[in-house]
């Protein structure tokens, strides 16, 4: 029982990382754009906003999970 806890717990806590470095990603390239862009525009703004959002969500939930990395 408390062998297929941990398996779970694993399972998500790597959906969980590869999520979280994708909305990182995500949020750099937003960012990126933002900054090259010579205009205000309101919908690039927005979309580096929703982005940062989603990402440091996804960290205050690593963060709770006590999810731990493992460094190459």
């Amino acid at each position: 029982m408390f062998g297929r806890k941990r398996k779970l717990k694993r399972e998500f806590d790597a959906q969980l990382y590869n999520l979280l470095i994708e909305m990182k990603e995500e949020w750099e390239r937003a960012r990126e754009i933002e900054r090259y862009s010579h205009d205000y525009n309101e919908e690039v703004s927005a979309r580096r906003k929703i982005a940062e959002s989603k990402y440091f969500h996804l960290f205050k939930e690593a963060k709770e999970r006590k999810l731990r990395i493992e460094r190459e």
